[in-house]
């Protein structure tokens, strides 16, 4: 089922990402995972970050495909364009809808540190692979927002024309970068929809587990951590258990406050990890 029909029918939708398996062992680990949420969580759709090349791109494809055949759960494959010809694209993505893929996230990507400039091609920003393939696929096409702006815009204003941008180029829809703070979210839709984007835009939330690992992941992609919930993470850091339990017990409450002011569902960032995720979904589907 497209994702975008997902939306605008009485609930939120929920959903969960994970990262691809680097072993065949760890593949078979995923499916577990994603068959055991789907029994007891019901999501709506479930997304497999994207590896630039190789055997990481190869069990991208795989486990897409697999998760919406085997375990007949509705997939988004992410997707992104650097370093990668525009015959490249085209065929990943006609080999993902052969397999019965009908969505897919589209983003620029992280260049390679040790790639020649050989490599750049007219797929340069995420608005080009968007309008790309739904130039030439009948699929729908998710892109990214950055409720405190990219990391590499100079403003919020900039940051915005961008969006903006990628939904004139035919994004169905928006998934935001974790952000820690409803503000955040709710200021950037609210400007959003000044400038015109009507598509779903839904909040990407990702419960804390690990206090380095949180602060290294804002650290890079430009989202920032409240400071009074940072305190209390670095208080308990020495205590596995306490951290996830503030990590959870915030995550509870920044789902509970989207649904209530109008977000149209959550996209959980799980890095692979079934338990903080489970325990947030179960909370806010008991309010």
């Amino acid at each position: 089922m497209r994702i975008g029909n997902k939306f605008g029918r009485g609930r939120p939708v929920f959903s969960f990402e994970f990262f691809p398996p680097k072993t065949d062992e760890g593949a078979q680990q995923l499916m577990r995972t994603v068959a055991s949420l789907k029994k007891a969580m019901a999501p709506d759709f479930v997304s497999v970050t994207y590896g630039a090349g190789g055997s990481t791109r190869e069990r991208t494809l795989d486990v897409v495909a697999r998760i919406q055949k085997e375990l007949n759960l509705t997939a988004m494959a992410h997707l992104t364009c650097v370093g990668s010809s525009p015959a490249e694209i085209e065929q990943i993505v006609g080999a993902l809808t052969k397999k019965g893929i009908e969505n897919v996230l589209g983003l620029r990507g992280d260049k390679p540190k040790d790639a020649p400039a050989a490599l750049a091609t007219d797929l340069q920003h995420a608005s080009d692979l968007i309008e790309f393939v739904k130039g030439r696929f009948d699929v729908d096409v998710g892109g990214a927002c950055y409720p405190e702006r990219h990391p590499e815009s100079s403003d919020k204003r900039a940051d915005l024309e961008w969006t903006v941008h990628k939904v004139k180029k035919g994004a169905d829809f928006l998934v935001t970068q974790l952000f820690f703070d409803n503000r955040d979210y709710f200021q950037f839709v609210e400007r959003a929809r000044d400038a015109g984007i009507r598509v779903p835009i839904v909040p990407g939330i990702m419960p804390i587990t690990n206090v380095s690992q949180i602060e290294r992941f804002t650290k890079m992609c430009g989202a920032s951590i409240p400071h009074g919930l940072l305190e209390n993470l670095r208080e308990e850091a020495v205590d596995p258990a306490a951290v996830m339990a503030i990590g959870i017990e915030h995550a509870i409450k920044q789902c509970r406050g989207l649904l209530e002011a109008g977000a149209p569902g959550i996209h959980f960032y799980t890095l692979n990890k079934s338990h903080a995720t489970r325990s947030v979904l179960a909370a806010i589907k008991r309010f």
